[in-house]
């Protein structure tokens, strides 16, 4: 579940509240004497966590998905052409 982010339109209070996605908006502020509309603030809500020491893009492939690939790139780079030396016979001249 996520935290929310609210502002009174009233007495700018913000505050924040851990809420399930499926519950309705929040519409009145919690501040005592306070009957004023409240909004939810945009951008909030959707909070990312990493856990660990980090993530790779290595971090799951197998040695045989990088064999695989490893080849697959090799097959489709460019091939380096090879310069091909015309030998001349001997007793034959090209003039």
């Amino acid at each position: 579940m996520p935290n929310y982010d609210y502002k009174c339109d009233t007495c700018a209070h913000v505050f924040e509240i851990f809420q399930s996605m499926n519950d309705s908006k929040l519409t009145d502020c919690p501040q005592e004497n306070c009957h004023g509309q409240v909004k939810r603030l945009l951008g909030t809500g959707a909070g990312i966590i990493f856990k660990g020491s980090g993530f790779y893009q290595t971090d799951y492939r197998s040695e045989s998905y990088k064999a695989g690939a490893k080849k697959e790139s090799e097959a489709s780079a460019p091939k380096k052409e090879k310069k091909e030396k015309k030998e001349s016979k001997p007793g034959k001249s090209s003039d």
